[in-house]
């Protein structure tokens, strides 16, 4: 069932909640019939209605706005500002706190009051039709969801291979030089259709028309950095400031004049279902930047720091405004339509998720820095409420997936049924030093490290779709957190291309959900200094370097494990065995198997210089047996291995070989 307020906005132009009434809030609305963008003369104002019976509800029917049907509408809500920070109350123009667009090619004019000033907030946007308010974008396109497949036919969250995206990416100027520009909603389109061409990146192989990145790869989850509207341009996009609306500069490619930001999503997230790829939001909730509440009603919903606000605590905002989780008032509820004892900005972030769901058809949800939200009853609040609304659509409540975000992995969120999943770091340090043939700083031996790597159980987890694994994530700043190839330069490997093939095969062959940072795929490196690295927000994907062909081979052997995960029920469940490890003369060779019955995959790997003297045999001993009608198949080089091979086949220094049954 749609959320009150969200049904009211579909008649009414609403204001939730203003936190100054003198002078009343009013709508300022209007259009550019001119095309200039900076012309008001067809605005005004009109006053808004106080609820009789919610004094915190302001609206006014659009009907009674003195609208023309089939027209699209710039609009913003005049009040009186309430940032704590400002010790001069005065008059601005706010964007809608709940607009399904935003245009930040227009900013909001000054206020016409003596004691007015500008927000500088983007335009809400909207189409009038019929009496009905309509999402749309800004020259009046609405979304068309005609040929989105069934929620029934996508993966669940056992077969998951999520690809981790920015949208901050590098291209090769007309002069030779590396800029960073805008992978806007149809760039990334070109990764999942072959039939579209990146706009903003034209000329790049993996991008071209006949290519699908991501469908050659196989993954069967994106997760785009926050697709929600901030003004983070040139960074990842954790600073969202409009909840509701996708975000402007995605949706606007450098040869577009006109944002298309709203459609453009929903082509995207239609193209990954029609493809069986799902689509997972990323949610900044513990902070925003510039949100329209900031100035309409700031201690309903934000902390004061340094005002001894008791919800302040250890909770970092980045630059931005914690929200208030804990304060309780009495009122109008936004969801129930009903008067009730509340959290504003508890129901704020209930009230966009529904929005995301509903509107865009996402899939899943990852949650950004959970621990700074500072409320981990809240956190399994809107995991179950976002979960009935998947529910709702036709999906399978085990099939939802609700992931945290937070570095130091606090499995007490999962133990105690407050998320269903938490980002695995310790899988990334593990891994990186097993792939350097060495112990993990805090485990007893380099076969515990392994072990603790491949199941995520012996680090506390209980089911493999609890633990999202990666190799590296956005977080690149800092030694260890790089990309894969500038920690491996960093740590003297000349030849990088066997640690970091290793490097997968154990991402793709462990327990837990595999996420790929995009680019990994293909051994991306660093486009910017040491020093600017440090910004983890501005280095870039360089899709252009996949035309190497020593990264192209890798790609494709990262695409054949990936199509092995994707596939191979043995790589679903969270049986492992470790059937083999040898120490001696230097070696570091551990063996383990995924699955059981007729269906497993067995893992030989070296993590160690050691090669067996003129390819002779290694032989692993308690090698599984299997069914007389199958075959073996190693999935790393393609090939079918006879029956007296295998088990016994040579090793080679820091390699690995997959093995499964056909």
């Amino acid at each position: 069932m749609l959320a009150d307020l969200l049904s009211r906005k579909q008649t009414h132009f609403v204001l939730w909640r203003p936190g100054a009434l003198e002078p009343a809030p009013t709508l300022y609305i209007g259009n550019f019939q001119t095309g200039n963008l900076q012309s008001f003369e067809n605005f005004r104002e009109i006053p808004l209605n106080q609820s009789e019976q919610y004094l915190e509800l302001w609206e006014i029917p659009a009907q009674e706005c003195g609208l023309t049907s089939g027209q699209v509408y710039f609009y913003w809500f005049k009040v009186q500002n309430t940032n704590v920070y400002n010790s001069t109350p005065y008059i601005l123009y706010c964007t809608d706190p709940i607009a399904w667009t935003v245009d930040r090619r227009v900013s909001a004019p000054d206020a016409a009051q003596t004691d007015g000033t500008t927000s500088d907030d983007p335009a809400s946007v909207v189409l009038y039709q019929d009496g009905l308010l309509i999402a749309c974008d800004p020259e009046g396109q609405t979304a068309n969801w005609e040929g989105d497949a069934p929620v029934d036919r996508l993966p669940n969250n056992t077969q998951l291979v999520i690809y981790e995206l920015p949208t901050r990416w590098t291209r090769i100027e007309a002069e030779g030089e590396k800029a960073i520009g805008t992978g806007t909603f149809r760039d990334v389109l070109s990764l999942l259709n072959t039939e579209e061409i990146a706009p903003d990146f034209p000329s790049i192989y993996a991008l071209d028309k006949g290519h699908a990145h991501l469908v050659e790869l196989g993954v069967n989850a994106l997760e785009l950095l926050p697709p929600a509207d901030s003004d983070d341009n040139l960074k990842w996009g954790y600073g969202t400031a409009n909840y509701f609306a996708a975000d402007f500069n995605l949706g606007h490619p450098d040869s577009q004049a006109a944002p298309t930001a709203s459609t453009d999503l929903v082509e995207l997230i239609k193209a990954c279902h029609q493809q069986g790829v799902r689509f997972f939001y990323d949610a900044v909730m513990a902070f925003s930047r510039n949100n329209p509440y900031n100035n309409i009603n700031f201690s309903d919903f934000y902390i004061h720091y340094g005002n001894s606000d008791p919800e302040q605590g250890s909770r970092e905002g980045f630059g931005g405004d914690l929200f208030k989780y804990n304060y309780y008032v009495e009122g109008y509820h936004p969801i129930t339509g009903k008067r009730d004892r509340f959290v504003p900005a508890r129901e704020y972030m209930k009230l966009h998720i529904a929005h995301w769901i509903d509107y865009y058809r996402v899939d899943g949800l990852r949650l950004d820095s959970v621990n700074n939200t500072g409320s981990y009853d809240f956190l399994q609040e809107f995991k179950d409420y976002a979960r009935a609304l998947w529910v709702e659509r036709g999906g399978k409540g085990e099939d939802f997936l609700v992931v945290g975000e937070e570095l130091s992995v606090p499995l007490a969120l999962v133990q105690q049924n407050r998320l269903d999943g938490l980002w695995n770091e310790r899988f990334k340090h593990i891994l990186r030093q097993v792939i350097l043939g060495k112990s993990a700083g805090d485990e007893p031996s380099f076969e515990w490290s392994v072990r603790k790597l491949i199941d995520c159980r012996l680090l506390g987890f209980s089911d493999g779709s609890q633990a999202v694994n990666y190799v590296t994530s956005h977080d690149v700043e800092g030694f260890g957190n790089q990309r894969l190839y500038n920690y491996l330069e960093d740590n003297g490997i000349v030849h990088k291309e066997k640690h970091i093939k290793l490097a997968f095969v154990c991402l793709l062959t462990a327990v837990g959900i595999p996420m790929i940072f995009a680019g990994e795929e293909f051994a991306d490196k660093h486009d910017l200094s040491p020093d600017e690295v440090k910004d983890k927000q501005v280095d870039p994907v360089n899709y252009a370097r996949l035309e190497d062909d020593w990264r192209k081979d890798i790609f494709d052997y990262v695409a054949r494990l990936v199509h092995l995960r994707t596939s191979v029920k043995a790589l679903a469940v969270n049986d492992t065995q470790f059937i083999h490890a040898d120490f001696t003369e230097g070696k570091r060779v551990v063996v383990w198997q995924r699955g059981e019955g007729e269906e497993f995959v067995v893992v030989v790997a070296n993590f160690s210089d050691y090669g067996t003297p003129n390819e002779a045999e290694y032989v692993i001993p308690n090698w599984p047996s299997k069914p007389a009608h199958k075959q073996w198949r190693e999935v790393t080089q393609d090939r079918v291995v006879p029956d007296a091979q295998v088990g016994r086949e040579p090793i080679f220094p820091w390699e690995a070989k997959v093995y499964t049954l056909i």
